[in-house]
């Protein structure tokens, strides 16, 4: 039996919501925000794996700086679900709107595109698809056996939504036995009301927290961006409150303005400024911390997943 999916109208506006907004201003970047040209022939070969499988990436709906890096070595981070949104963040440059039916051969193509580019570490994020009764976790998790069968000796990581009002999602999630756990923060909660509107930060803090519970092996983490107008006291803070939900690695990077319609840069945060939040973070306990102006929560998420590794059976071995 053929099923047909409706494919999203690009002729739309990408972000509907933000249409009547103000411009808000654009800082010029500073020196420190540079990115690497791809590598011609590499980064063509990510790009038609991930066309021939038919595979939406955070990497392009994102619009994030390391594209051309990551896929000039063959990582891309995958985006399930569709590419279209239910939420409507503030800093974020994914499609907005009402999401298209669930394609129940997504999964298996996954893990095909994944197999082909010979990847030993993936990672998986998808949009909020709210409208579901399960948020996608049954989703993720046919992804996630999909990519152990096509490529049983890849690493997984998923970056999943917050599955807010999903009871039983992440249970589901959980239980297909993702290698790390990922969630972002964001943000800190003061801001959450201006940046991050149908989230709720108590929400997103509980469920790492409870990822590690259901499964006491999984890497969990988070990550934020700064440059929003936070404070460092926040920040730190913020590093607290995943402390004590035991989260072993913490990403920061500064927040980029995708378009003159989306929250404004309160400022560029130093790289010095940077060094300094990641040793505040590993005097926290973190096993891992990575912070600088263009960190991404899935930049260098494979060398990332070996360092955690490492650290890990170092600290047990204490």
């Amino acid at each position: 039996m053929a099923i047909e999916f409706t494919t999203q109208d690009k002729s739309r506006p990408r972000h509907p919501e933000k249409a009547r907004l103000p411009d808000t201003p654009v800082l010029r970047k500073p020196d420190w925000i540079r990115v690497r040209a791809p590598g011609p022939h590499a980064f063509d070969e990510t790009r038609a794996t991930l066309r021939k499988h038919r595979l939406n990436t955070v990497c392009e709906e994102a619009a994030c700086p390391n594209i051309g890096e990551c896929w000039g070595k063959r990582h891309a981070t995958v985006m399930i679900l569709g590419d279209t949104c239910t939420r409507a963040c503030a800093f974020c440059n994914v499609r907005t709107g009402r999401p298209g039916a669930l394609d129940p051969f997504e999964p298996a193509r996954v893990g095909h595109a994944i197999a082909e580019l010979a990847l030993s570490h993936v990672v998986v994020t998808s949009v909020d698809r709210d409208d579901l009764v399960d948020g996608g976790a049954a989703h993720f998790a046919a992804t996630i056996r999909a990519i152990n069968g096509a490529a049983p000796a890849t690493t997984i990581e998923i970056l999943t939504p917050d599955f807010l009002r999903k009871d039983g999602a992440l249970e589901v999630v959980i239980a297909a036995r993702p290698d790390v756990f990922n969630h972002n923060l964001e943000t800190v909660p003061s801001l959450y009301r201006q940046i991050r509107p149908g989230a709720r930060y108590d929400h997103s803090l509980r469920l790492l927290e409870r990822a590690k519970e259901l499964e006491p092996g999984v890497f969990t983490k988070s990550g934020i961006m700064v440059g929003l107008g936070e404070t460092k006291a926040e920040v730190l803070a913020l590093m607290d409150d995943l402390r004590a939900a035991h989260v072993d690695f913490l990403t920061i990077g500064q927040y980029l303005q995708p378009t003159r319609k989306h929250a404004a840069i309160d400022r560029f945060v130093t790289p010095e400024e940077f060094d300094d939040l990641r040793a505040e973070g590993e005097a926290r306990g973190f096993l891992l911390v990575a912070a600088s102006p263009l960190t991404r929560s899935s930049h260098h998420a494979a060398e990332d997943f070996a360092r955690l590794s490492a650290a890990r059976q170092a600290a047990l071995g204490r």
